[in-house]
């Protein structure tokens, strides 16, 4: 109960910059439970085993039971693996369906890393506003000392220093949760590309190798 009452009397302490430094925590927020919706829970599911299920369905040559699966699943990379699979019945051509994995997986490239960049560019703003804060609380302590009344001074260069470090605490405090996040959101979105390009070429392969004379 202590801590909280310490921390709200901090925030109120550092002035108006602490709303704005709240502002952009509550629109990083909103971009991580979306991000986290969209990377971890859409996508949740070990891809190796749903790739492992598709390769086993394409090799008896069962595609339809295969892009049912595949359709069934709803990730990114069944998405894919998919639209190869569709092509796959509609035509032989190894053109043709490595043009359809190429172009979902250009579809699907900019939802992996949607929205991820701001979570950096948050995370400098919050840093910017934390050292605006400061800089003001120093300007109002150095005037307090110069200008004002020497009975008043010291609550005046108190709070002036109180404003200017709850500022920078704030501002680094917020700034060091985004850029962990984006750290977080990065890799997650790396890793999800990283095993689609390895997943769709082995189907890719895997569907060309029972039509050898394809073109």
């Amino acid at each position: 109960m202590e801590i909280i009452i310490f921390l709200i009397g901090s925030f109120k302490a550092g002035g108006i910059f602490m709303y704005a430094i709240l502002a952009v925590l509550a629109i990083g927020t909103a971009i991580i439970i979306e991000r986290l919706l969209s990377l971890f829970y859409r996508n949740r599911g070990d891809g190796k085993i749903l790739w492992k299920k598709v390769k086993n369905l394409v090799g008896k040559g069962q595609l339809k039971e295969a892009l049912e699966l595949c359709d069934g699943t709803g990730t990114y990379l069944s998405h894919v693996l998919a639209s190869g699979i569709q092509k796959r019945i509609q035509s032989t051509s190894e053109k043709e369906i490595q043009g359809a994995f190429e172009e979902t997986l250009l579809e699907i490239q900019p939802y992996l890393e949607k929205r991820i960049h701001y979570l950096y560019a948050l995370s400098n703003v919050s840093t910017l506003l934390g050292l605006l804060g400061t800089v003001t609380g120093l300007i109002q302590s150095f005037t307090a000392v110069s200008a004002s009344d020497p009975a008043q001074k010291s609550v005046l260069l108190a709070s002036g220093i109180s404003l200017a470090l709850n500022n920078t605490a704030f501002g680094l405090l917020i700034a060091i949760i985004l850029m962990l996040s984006y750290s977080f959101m990065q890799s997650k979105s790396a890793t999800l590309e990283d095993e689609i390009d390895e997943y769709s070429l082995k189907l890719l392969h895997l569907l060309t190798e029972s039509n050898p004379k394809s073109s």
